[in-house]
Parts: structure tokens; C-alpha cells; sequence
């Protein structure tokens, strides 16, 4: 009978074994995010519920588990930034055609090209390298956790990397043959060599390259402006037996989008995250990317509070460059007047030393709000 191990390894050749293993011998694997504090570390078991836990002392059976059925994979843990995280059901089947795909979208010769995995693989878009690699017999170095020096030190024209923003803009893009950039929106302008994918941990990584399906993926755009995605590399369901998936098979992200005149999708945010001031829609993400554009903002995003007038004002949360003369909030609305349009400018700052994120560097936008708006 398949069982489900929960690694709570460090990542690297131990990490990469143990999950090979575990392949092998019939069984899924969840990786553990090894950074939470004892509570959360317990919450994320008790959902993950494994019959198996392997951490640097050795394996032992934890008891209690949950069945996973012949041919599951993985079972990754949301990221819990909107709530309390679930596990995401992949099996052999959807690992290997997201491995194909990506491989062959991005031109990855397992003969010459070797992956870099420098991302925390208890999140898809880290654990993704590791297993594509794998599937493709490519060469691959892990590192535990992100370092800059030692990330260009390991870069080469054959070497292939997945990072997010806030990593790019530490090293060398020219550095390596490609880069998979993901994990939240990405800046205006990225260099050539740097592919800009869009996905979810319920699709088992990126399946919108440079806003092109992948082969084998469908994407449609409902009347209310919603991204839906279908393909092979979907997850089977919810750890908890929840399958997210319509009758035909369509998933719906809860993500807004569009399609552009050159049928390219294009992402506009959660649809959550929308806000209407003056009656004017207004996605946060757009605002951010142009306040983004200012020397003295080191890192931006975009929240609202309420306001008698407008229904809705938008407040700039900005970490500045240079923490004793932030920039002045009218220098920013004239940006954003500027590149967007008036009703989109700023109607507040709030400066901060850091912002709410994920430890791949996602916005976490509901705890933002919450800084913003103070206690419900």
C-alpha cells in the first residue's frame, strides 16, 4: 500500500535520495517547510497527516496517516498566505508531463545542461527543478536556501536556475542559459534569457511561459474575468479529498486576467486584491510595478483602506532606499498619473521597514491589509 513520507531534510544530496527512495518504493512524498516555529510545524503535519516522518536522525512511522493512492507523487503544502495551508495531491503522471513540458518548452539537453535548485523545496516551484531533473536525467546542484555569492558562483551558460523577483535582482541574469522566474509578479522588464512563468502549487509549477501555454495546457478567461486552467499536470485533489475542478475538468484559480491583442495571457491579480475607488477598478499589482520604477523605493506594494468619499483610497506601503528620507507621496502619485492614470495614484504612504511575505518572497497581501486597516 502507498504511503506518504514527510521529509524534514535540508535540501541537498540527502533531500534528493530520500525522495528518490520514496519514489522507488511506492510511496509520496511532502515536504516539510523546515523554517516554521513548533506550532505551525505541528498544524502542517496534522493536515499533511504522513504515515512516515525522515528528518537528519533518521525515519521513524508517525502514525495516523492518511492513504495516498497508487501513482500520488507529491503532496505539497499550500502557502498558506490567504489562510491555514492545504496539501496539493500531484501524482507521477502530472510530475512527468510538467516535467516534459517545461523541458521542451525551455530547450533544456539533459546531455548538456545542468539545473540549479536554490529555492525552499517545500514550495513547488523549488521541488519542480529537483523533479524535472530528475524525470530528465539533467544534471543538478541544490543548495539549502538562496545565497547570492553562491548562486553565481555555481551559474554557467549550460546552467539552468529558477528564481523569483526578489532573488533576480541579486545575481546575474546574463550568468546562466535560462532563468524560470515565478512566484509573483514580475518586474516590467526582464533581460532575454529570462522566462516568466505563471502557475499555481494545484498546477505542480509554472504552466504559463512568457504568457503562452505550455503544450498540453488550456487556459480561458470567464465573463467575470477569471483564470481557469486545465491540463496534465493539475493535481489530482486536496489532501482532504476536495477536488477544485468543474465537470470539465477546468480549475479555477481565483486569479483575474486577460487575454492581450497578440493572445498572450496576462495576469492582473487576485481577484480579491481589486480595488474600486471611485468607482474606478484598480489592481494593485499595475501600481506597484510603476512605484517599483522610483530610486527611492527598495520594495512596494499596494494596499487600500476605507474613505467616506471614494469608497476605497489606495496607500502605498514602501520600504525606501534610504529609510531616513523616504520618498514624498507626490512624487509618487505623479508617477503613477504619469504611466497610468490619476484615479490609480496613491492616495496615502505608509513607510515600512520590511513588507508581509512568503519565504519565497510572495506578498502576503490579506496580512498587508491587515497592517493597514488595523483590527477588523
Amino acid at each position: 500500500m502507498a504511503e506518504l513520507v514527510a521529509l524534514d531534510l535540508p535540501a541537498g544530496p540527502a533531500f534528493v535520495a530520500a525522495l528518490r527512495d520514496s519514489w522507488e518504493a511506492g510511496d509520496a512524498v511532502a515536504p516539510l517547510d523546515r523554517r516554521l516555529a513548533t506550532p505551525a510545524r505541528e498544524r502542517q503535519l496534522d493536515m499533511l497527516s504522513p504515515d512516515w516522518l525522515v528528518t537528519p536522525d533518521g525515519r521513524r512511522r508517525r502514525g495516523g496517516g492518511r492513504p495516498v493512492q497508487p501513482g500520488d507523487a507529491l503532496v505539497m503544502s499550500t502557502s498558506g498566505s490567504t489562510g491555514e495551508p492545504r496539501g496539493a495531491v500531484l501524482t507521477h503522471a502530472a510530475v512527468a508531463a510538467s516535467a516534459r513540458a517545461t523541458s521542451a518548452r525551455l530547450g533544456v539537453d539533459p546531455a548538456r545542461h545542468r539545473w540549479l535548485a536554490c529555492l525552499p523545496l517545500n514550495h513547488v516551484g523549488g521541488l519542480s527543478v529537483v523533479a524535472r531533473a530528475l524525470l530528465s536525467g539533467t544534471q543538478l546542484e541544490v543548495h539549502d536556501g538562496f545565497d547570492a555569492d553562491r548562486v553565481l558562483a555555481a551559474a554557467g551558460p549550460d546552467v539552468l536556475v529558477s528564481l523569483v523577483p526578489t532573488a533576480l535582482a541579486r545575481v546575474n541574469a546574463g550568468s546562466f542559459y535560462k532563468v524560470v522566474l515565478g512566484g509573483s509578479s514580475p518586474p516590467l522588464q526582464v533581460p532575454a534569457n529570462v522566462v516568466t512563468t505563471y502557475g499555481l502549487t494545484e498546477t505542480g509549477s509554472g504552466v504559463v511561459y512568457d504568457g503562452r501555454c505550455l503544450d498540453g495546457v488550456e487556459a480561458r478567461v470567464t465573463a467575470a474575468g477569471e483564470v481557469l486552467l486545465r491540463g496534465p499536470m493539475l493535481m489530482r485533489a486536496y489532501r482532504d479529498g476536495t477536488v477544485p475542478f468543474d465537470s470539465a475538468g477546468w480549475l479555477a484559480t481565483g486569479d483575474a486576467g486577460h487575454f492581450s491583442a497578440d493572445g498572450r495571457l496576462q495576469i492582473d491579480g487576485r481577484l480579491s486584491d481589486l480595488v474600486v475607488t471611485g468607482g474606478e477598478n484598480v489592481w494593485p499589482a499595475a501600481v506597484e510595478a510603476v512605484l517599483a520604477g522610483h530610486p527611492g523605493v527598495s520594495d512596494v506594494a499596494v494596499s487600500s483602506r476605507h474613505d467616506p468619499e471614494w469608497g476605497e483610497r489606495l496607500v502605498a506601503c514602501v520600504v525606501p532606499t534610504d529609510p531616513g528620507t523616504p520618498p514624498p507621496l507626490g512624487e509618487l502619485k505623479a508617477l503613477v498619473r504619469d504611466q497610468l492614470a490619476a484615479y490609480a495614484a496613491p492616495k496615502e504612504l505608509l513607510v515600512m521597514t520590511c513588507l508581509p511575505k512568503t519565504a519565497i518572497g510572495k506578498l502576503r497581501r490579506d496580512e498587508l491589509r491587515r497592517l493597514v486597516r488595523g483590527p477588523a
